[in-house]
């Protein structure tokens, strides 16, 4: 029997057998579950409502995927699956259930109809990342290297590069493991402790992560604490920029990166994430709430209006679970796809889509609902079933929807005991549903000709100029794998001719990652046409003080964007003309709640000396709550930072400010000095009193 005739009994007999187990269940029971029962993938298909110009496909179900949460194509197009049948418990031991597939097409019909397991016996793997012929896999408290040696589709080796990460909720854990065009590969940790250790580099300290996300490179064994929390989702779009999913937050941006706001002990606020949507908590689901959360939320909302708390427990139509953020960077979608954020509600049973923009007066992006869905979702279903948690986009340019399928999919520590009484956590363990998302019309090709089988380094040089961004993220991986010098001279030429902005920066950042980036591209990419350029030339300026010159002269720019990364650059330098520019900066922007965070991350941009600045310009002869802010965090800093004398002279230097300013300035310094526990001189604390008095 053939491996299509084999598989094809396999799902006739499942079927069957489920169909009778549900019978036998339902007939023995002998009154209505207040739970559904599964649909059929061909019945579920008939459940979706989808944006009119698209068509979903069935491309994958059980028993050839179970439990899926997240599935990959390598660069040479082989489908890996994650699968995560422990959830939502998680086992004893060092093992568990959950396993990695390789998903195979035998017949090229665009449906999945073989399988090899790949690894299993995995405790809570829930990522992928190709590197180096084999997988990055995360799997809490590791961070795994797998790799087949002798091409069956099998890993016959497994190595923990990372250990130590946080392992107590299968919810929030390091996951989501992305390659970025920067060269590095970025990891949600939700914020959890944890000590990790590099099995690369044994000599090297562990690493706290706490408070933080997590991004390393292997080509040169770096690892560092990232901005956070993100949950279970990360998008990073062509520009590099990240975007992580939270529970009920379904987007926000990393602002500021982690290592500019803790260059300074003394911050009084490092946050640097951002919820970007301005349609918050609303969603429009198809599905009907289950019978739990009901009764959860109405027992929640009565405790609320007894103690008199203004407070609202929704029970449906807001986010609670969104899931797997995911950037479309194809080229099958119309333009107006293109860009856009994907995010599932695994809760709601939808997918959630958001349009981004960046206008040139603010340095974070708006996440916007389309104007045909208003009212609506991309994507949504009848069937209470449908817990679509991640996504992928092909190198055919679909979006692949990942649908556990599962009855409940809630963590039982949430749920009252008589509740969970009568759920069946597991109800699913045995099913799972991967769909393809493409405009209608579209050929059933999943992956092209050209992806499969051997490739030469330079059809990789050739991927880095392909409009879709899958393409351009393998080709910039492999060619920084190989670390062949004969690729340069080509590269160099994308940089330096292509019209194509994003072209030029992917062929940057190998360069970058050969070790041929100098000075001179550095210098030619800081006048470069496009902030998304730009910026990442900011960056490496920071290398190169003798390009303090080119960095000075962006400072000016039209983009926010580029502004703020000027402000966070120039405190890397060490030069007299940085004060003046920060202060610049401070005079045309004040008023940005992240440029002036971009400034004070730096010990030059919250010194003394800034302030005198300022104070000699006239910035400080009228106030606003902007200002206000400003001086407060100053005077925060410079009290914290406790050196000698200098919340005097701040003192003296703002005696002439307005009532306003000295009053912020005075409520900076008494919060500064208690948070580092600094006992005031006397003659401090009067000249604070004189502040407060007036």
């Amino acid at each position: 029997m053939n491996r299509i005739n084999k598989s094809n009994r396999m799902v006739q007999n499942y079927y069957l057998f489920t169909t009778l187990v549900i019978s036998i269940l339902l007939f023995s029971c002998g009154e209505e579950s207040k739970y559904p029962e599964p649909m059929t993938p061909e019945e579920a298909l008939n459940s979706f409502e989808l944006d009119e110009k698209f068509e979903i496909q069935l491309f994958a179900s059980e028993p050839h995927v179970l439990d899926p949460v997240e599935m990959i194509f390598d660069e040479d197009g082989n489908i890996y699956v994650v699968e995560m049948p422990d959830y939502p418990f998680q086992p004893e031991g060092s093992e568990g259930r959950g396993r990695i597939k390789v998903l195979h097409d035998t017949d090229g019909d665009g449906q999945i109809d073989d399988f090899t397991i790949f690894a299993d016996g995995i405790k809570d793997a829930t990522s992928l990342q190709p590197w180096k012929d084999g997988l990055l896999v995360t799997a809490a408290p590791y961070i795994y290297y797998m790799k087949d040696t002798d091409g069956d589709f099998i890993a016959d080796e497994k190595e923990v590069l990372f250990s130590g990460f946080f392992r107590d909720n299968q919810e929030a854990q390091i996951t989501n493991l992305r390659f970025n065009i920067d060269n590095w590969i970025y990891a949600n940790n939700h914020g959890h402790d944890g000590e990790v250790e590099s099995k690369l580099d044994p000599d090297a300290d562990p690493l706290s992560v706490g408070g933080a996300d997590f991004r390393f490179r292997l080509d040169n064994n770096k690892f560092e604490r990232e901005t956070s929390p993100g949950q279970f989702g990360q998008a990073l779009n062509k520009w590099g920029h990240r975007f992580v999913t939270q529970n009920t937050i379904h987007i926000q941006q990393m602002v500021i990166p982690y290592r500019y706001l803790h260059r300074q002990e003394f911050m009084p606020s490092t946050k640097g994430i951002l919820n970007i949507s301005d349609h918050d908590l609303r969603m429009y689901q198809l599905t009907e709430a289950p019978y739990w959360r009901i009764e959860r939320s109405n027992r929640r909302q009565k405790k609320y209006d007894e103690q008199g708390l203004n407070r609202t427990e929704y029970i449906d139509n807001h986010f609670t679970g969104a899931s797997g953020g995911t950037h479309y960077g194809g080229d099958l979608f119309p333009e107006e796809y293109r860009g856009n954020i994907f995010t599932g509600e695994v809760m709601g049973g939808l997918v959630h889509r958001d349009v981004l923009s960046m206008p040139d007066d603010q340095p974070f992006y708006t996440a916007q609902r389309a104007a045909s869905e208003q009212t609506k979702e991309f994507l949504a279903s009848t069937d209470m079933w449908f817990r679509p948690d991640h996504f992928t986009v092909g190198p055919d340019g679909a979006l692949y929807v990942i649908d556990m399928y599962r009855q409940h999919i809630e963590t039982p520590l949430s749920i009252p005991e008589d509740l969970k009484e009568e759920m069946d956590f597991m109800r699913g363990e045995d099913m799972g549903r991967i769909y393809r998302i493409v405009p209608k019309g579209s050929s059933p090709s999943v992956v092209p000709a050209e992806v499969k089988g051997e490739k030469s380094l330079q059809k990789y040089v050739e991927w880095l100029a392909k409009p879709n961004q899958w393409y351009r993220l393998h080709a910039q991986r492999k060619l920084i794998e190989a670390n062949d010098e004969s690729v340069i001279s080509p590269v160099r030429s994308l940089f330096e001719s292509n019209s194509d902005a994003v072209v030029r920066l992917h062929a940057f950042y190998v360069l970058e990652g050969l070790g041929a980036l100098d000075k001179t591209i550095v210098k030619k990419a800081l006048s470069d046409s496009h902030p998304g350029i730009k910026e990442y030339a900011l960056i490496e300026a920071e290398k190169y003080p003798e390009l303090l010159p080119q960095v000075l002269a962006l400072k000016d720019d039209p983009s926010a964007r580029i502004v703020l990364q000027v402000a966070l650059s120039l405190g890397e330098f060490s030069s007299k003309n940085v004060i003046p520019a920060l202060g610049d900066i401070l005079k045309n922007h004040y008023d940005d709640h992240w440029i002036r965070l971009g400034v004070l991350s730096s010990e030059a941009g919250s010194s003394l000396n800034l302030v005198q600045v300022l104070s000699k310009d006239g910035f400080f002869k009228n106030s606003d709550d902007n200002k206000n802010e400003l001086v407060s965090q100053l005077g925060y800093i410079i009290a914290a930072r406790g050196a000698e004398g200098e919340t005097a002279k701040l003192l003296d230097i703002s005696s002439g400010f307005p009532e306003e300013l000295k009053s912020s300035i005075s409520k900076g310094i008494l919060s500064g000095a208690k948070r580092a526990k600094i006992e005031l001189k006397d003659a401090v604390k009067t000249k604070l009193e004189s502040f407060s008095s007036n």
